[in-house]
């Protein structure tokens, strides 16, 4: 059974899969199941911009669909960037830009008012409509400097206290044992090994 993964972020398609691998499902992108739609992000949370995009593709499409939104939330920033992590200074303005300009604004803050969190909200919503929504979260701190080339994102400014480097620094592996991703998409691989067309092989 096909479901799509609404992102062309192949960082996140490629996190999913690895995921749901002993699983009998495929995972493909919108772009494979040949469903184009933007879907405009008018939600006020993550939770509501990913059943915005499930939603709408789920409807075009016909086929169960998934759909995420994510984002770094600085606690000393009010919680920016948030909802807004991937237009933050614009939609096109590449990460590293991003990720110096947040270091730039918390250049003088203390580690302990430096406290962040990824967040991760999924949401699934089958053909009939009916639709289930999970979130996790990775805590951290805002790190002095930009360290890691694993990751992606806001990966090499967010420092993990625990594990004495930033989230880019992590392996892939060792990443999706504990971030927000990961933990969320363990969460919705229970939901769908639930569903009456999967099944654990």
């Amino acid at each position: 059974m096909k479901i799509i993964f609404a992102t062309g972020n192949e960082n996140k398609l490629r996190e999913i899969r690895e995921i749901t691998a002993d699983m009998d499902i495929e995972i493909v992108s919108m772009k494979d199941a040949g469903v184009y739609t933007d879907v405009e992000e008018t939600g006020k949370t993550f939770e509501e911009n990913a059943y915005l995009k499930a939603s709408a593709i789920a409807r075009k499409s016909g086929l169960p669909t998934l759909a995420d939104d994510s984002g770094l939330e600085i606690d000393y920033l009010g919680k920016e960037p948030g909802i807004y992590s991937s237009r933050y200074m614009g939609e096109d303005t590449p990460y590293p830009v991003k990720n110096a300009e947040l270091l730039r604004r918390m250049e003088s803050v203390p580690d302990e008012k430096r406290t962040a969190r990824f967040v991760c909200a999924i949401c699934y919503v089958r053909p009939d409509g009916s639709s289930e929504t999970v979130r996790a979260t990775m805590e951290g701190i805002v790190a002095h400097k930009i360290a890691g080339e694993n990751g992606f994102g806001y990966d090499p400014i967010f420092y993990l206290p625990e594990r004495g480097c930033t989230s880019a620094e992590l392996s892939r592996e060792e990443k999706n044992a504990i971030s927000h991703r990961g933990k969320a998409l363990r969460m919705m691989r229970d939901i769908l090994m639930r569903e009456d067309y999967t099944r654990k092989k």
